[in-house]
């Protein structure tokens, strides 16, 4: 799919996240295959296992109706699926298939690798394509699932649209996103807003809006928003504490742009101005 088809912010995003610098920073530094804000259970946890605390506890939050086993396959859609951790630690039950809807060709390629390395290739599509135009049918998900990569989209609500349009009825989408809270006007995160190329973010109460125009009902919103300063604060202890290490295969411009950027994003989430948590929508059945 040609960058053509994106969104201006889209098509940024996925000029970034192609180069070699973010490829090898968020490879080693960010989690691994969980690139997303992790959930801590102490202050130096490793930020790789605090990643995938996050995807364990989205998960819970799908709750299968009726059976904890369901008897019929299940389909995902992941919107943003970056390395595709979360596509594989889903497939570790049989009857789940994963349809991963990612941008970045670089992450693609990564995914698409470890999906092979893990025997689960079968079991997980990875779609070079924008969640903003998702190829695939309607009502062809159980769920819908993303993981702080909707931020990223110049139009947050075509991206809920499509994930409306995605599910059967009766179906969930379960999210994170990295936020402005309720009420904090763009011009008070302008640090934020520039170094990540976007004109404005999301807040709680613009994607339940969002949802709600697009169909969907939002009955769970965790707000977690302290994992958001510990995430970012543990990201740049890593960065700083490795900087010579990362050197080697990371620009030492890249290094220090990431430096200043994350502690705009802990500045940012201290000051009351950012917020981040777990959100479910459900679509109604007919």
């Amino acid at each position: 799919m040609s960058n053509s088809a994106f969104s201006t912010a889209a098509s940024t995003a996925a000029g970034y996240y192609d180069s070699n610098d973010a490829d090898r920073f968020y490879a080693e530094i960010w989690g691994g295959e969980d690139i997303h804000i992790g959930l801590y259970n102490a202050v130096n946890e490793p930020i790789a296992s605090a990643s995938r605390r996050t995807v364990e506890a989205l998960a819970a939050l799908i709750q299968a109706p009726q059976t904890d086993s369901p008897k019929e396959s299940s389909c995902v859609v992941d919107l943003g699926s970056g390395y595709g951790g979360a596509a594989r630690h889903l497939c570790q039950n049989p009857l789940v298939k994963v349809e991963a809807i990612n941008i970045s060709a670089v992450e693609n390629t990564r995914h698409r690798e470890l999906n092979r390395a893990a025997g689960l290739d079968r079991q997980i599509q990875v779609h070079d394509a924008s969640f903003e135009a998702v190829p695939l049918e309607d009502a062809c998900a159980d769920v819908v699932w993303s993981q702080d990569a909707i931020l990223h989209s110049g139009d947050r609500q075509q991206v809920m649209k499509e994930a409306a349009r995605l599910l059967k009825p009766g179906g969930v989408m379960v999210m994170t996103d990295p936020m402005a809270s309720d009420g904090v006007p763009s011009s008070s995160l302008s640090a934020i807003l520039e170094r990540i190329h976007l004109s404005d973010l999301g807040s709680p109460e613009r994607y339940k809006d969002w949802a709600n125009n697009a169909g969907l009902q939002r009955d769970v919103w965790d707000d977690r928003t302290p994992m958001l300063i510990r995430h970012y604060s543990r990201v740049r202890d890593e960065l700083q504490r490795r900087q010579d290490e990362l050197k080697l295969s990371i620009s030492p411009n890249y290094l220090a742009k990431m430096d200043a950027g994350l502690q705009h994003w802990v500045e940012g989430g201290n000051a009351g101005r950012l917020c981040w948590g777990l959100m479910r929508y459900r679509k109604p059945e007919e």
